[in-house]
């Protein structure tokens, strides 16, 4: 079988692998469809090195074999790609800091000794079975292949709540942002300003319960005329580029709360004077919990979190270098592309 892998700058391969087995705690899934995520076009972009395992990580499937110490799941299962819950014994762990555990993050970036040698652009993946959940039965293949990222903007929130009516600003109508906003309207956002040059994506983001759009140079002005000249009370960064970063904090008030979502590639000049002056909180989300994933599918199913809106398209694995190709143009109408491997 051939599996999709991004191998240089601007460079996508199909590269033949055998077909895989379960490992004793492992499963095999039959890919159904797999999410091109904004770290698969960073990748291509930058040509800097890039696990295999995560190059195609927003994935949903059916379990198509188990290994023989696998409990708890059968073969037909749909599932989507996670992390395993916390191990409990490493030294975060141990340390009473489970939500932060460091087995669970080497999976998250590809950097555990269980890691796959590529990710879900194929159409089979063998992988330890903690690193799968079972999708809700009220999800769609379409909404399953987006939990993953659905997922991040979930925990973003979750970790960095808005008040009841406070004003959130979220920086960029992306999919992580596009998730990021509703999420903060289900926490009990009184008002979300999305920030996004894009036109489309702005008529995307009213469609999702933004009530108000702004292009990035008007925004400081917009944010301070609805909030007396205070700034937004939480501003979710979900651009991933380093000037944004010190946009976000120009835009949050006076003791407000600034959440890094988006991860930029490079080093971001700041202006250390005005955190300091605002007393602002700046906290950082990568990558979820286990838990996350089985609250946010539940957001989903009920209608909270919107997913089909963010799908404008399918293509099958031999188009995906250019699908790539054309998210990272900056001009694409594009929202979420989804890759059908079979």
């Amino acid at each position: 079988m051939h599996a999709g892998l991004i191998t240089g700058r601007e460079t996508v391969e199909l590269i033949d692998f055998p077909d895989p087995t379960p490992a004793p705690d492992g499963v095999v899934v039959d890919i159904q469809r797999c999410g091109i995520c904004g770290s698969d076009v960073h990748a291509w972009q930058s040509g800097d090195p890039y696990s295999p395992a995560i190059c195609g990580h927003e994935w949903t499937g059916t379990v198509s074999a188990i290994g023989k110490e696998v409990r708890g799941l059968v073969e037909g299962d749909r599932v989507v790609g996670a992390v395993p819950p916390a191990c409990g014994a490493c030294e975060a762990c141990v340390a009473g800091r489970s939500a932060w555990c460091t087995n669970v993050m080497l999976t998250a970036i590809g950097r555990d000794p269980l890691a796959p040698a590529h990710g879900g652009f194929a159409p089979h993946l063998a992988v330890s079975a903690g690193r799968v959940v079972r999708v809700h039965p009220g999800l769609s293949v379409e909404a399953a292949a987006q939990v993953e990222p659905a997922t991040v903007g979930f925990h973003a929130v979750r970790n960095t709540p808005p008040g009841l009516g406070d004003l959130v600003a979220v920086q960029g109508a992306g999919p992580i942002g596009l998730v990021t906003l509703q999420a903060a309207v289900a926490a009990g956002a009184g008002r979300v300003v999305v920030v996004e040059p894009n036109e489309a994506r702005c008529s995307l983001a009213r469609e999702l319960g933004a009530t108000d759009t702004v292009a990035p140079d008007e925004a400081g002005d917009l944010i301070r005329e609805l909030t007396s000249g205070q700034g937004a009370d939480v501003v979710y960064e979900a651009v991933g580029r380093p000037e944004t970063i010190q946009q976000a904090v120009d835009r949050v008030r006076r003791g407000g709360s600034v959440s890094l979502i988006g991860f930029p590639i490079g080093k971001a000049t700041i202006a250390p004077g005005s955190w300091l002056l605002k007393e602002v909180v700046v906290s950082a989300a990568l990558a979820y919990t286990h838990d996350d994933f089985d609250r946010c599918m539940g957001m989903i199913a009920d209608g909270r979190i919107r997913l089909e809106p963010m799908h404008t398209s399918t293509v099958p694995l031999s188009q995906l270098g250019a699908a790539i190709a054309d998210l990272a143009s900056g001009t694409s109408p594009e929202t979420k592309v989804l890759v059908d491997p079979r």
